[in-house]
């Protein structure tokens, strides 16, 4: 059991990944769903303060490195692939980049965007928090139903 709470747990911290597939891998290691869903949330939720506190600085470092800088710019584009979304919806929008479970989305992705965008870092934390908790319903709904989820 503790196993696989610890798989869950450290699967749901891994960018790409994260909730959407820790959750199910939780379940198929004998989790509960509601169980698999929680620890998979935590997890998922744990990077994100360090990544929204200290990626600027990261970013700084490594634009002055031959190479680094090129991983730097493919990051910073891709964040800047979702400036409408956020431009539009603002705290919204960052909540709905975490939320729908689709490649190129989550939390990682929307620190990624918080921190490149300068957002303040408790309203993204916020945001992102919500959005995570969004995607785990999504995720828990799609993947077990709601009749497995209650019987």
């Amino acid at each position: 059991m503790i196993e696989a709470i610890l798989t869950t747990f450290f699967v749901a911290m891994v960018p790409v990944i994260e909730l959407r597939g820790a959750l199910p891998i939780g379940v198929g290691m004998g989790l509960p769903p509601l169980a698999a869903a929680a620890i998979a949330i935590i997890g998922n939720l744990v990077p994100i303060p360090f990544i929204l506190i200290l990626l600027q600085k990261i970013f700084d470092f490594m634009r002055d490195k031959k190479h680094t800088k090129k991983l730097v710019a493919w990051l910073e584009k891709k964040a800047d692939k979702n400036r409408a979304k956020i431009d539009k919806y603002g705290w919204l929008g960052l909540i709905l980049l975490v939320a729908i479970p689709l490649p190129g989305t989550g939390a990682w992705t929307g620190a990624l965007v918080a921190s490149c965008f300068k957002m303040r870092k408790k309203p993204a934390m916020l945001a992102i928090t919500a959005g995570v908790f969004i995607a785990g319903i999504i995720v828990l709904l799609i993947t077990y139903g709601v009749t497995n989820l209650v019987s």
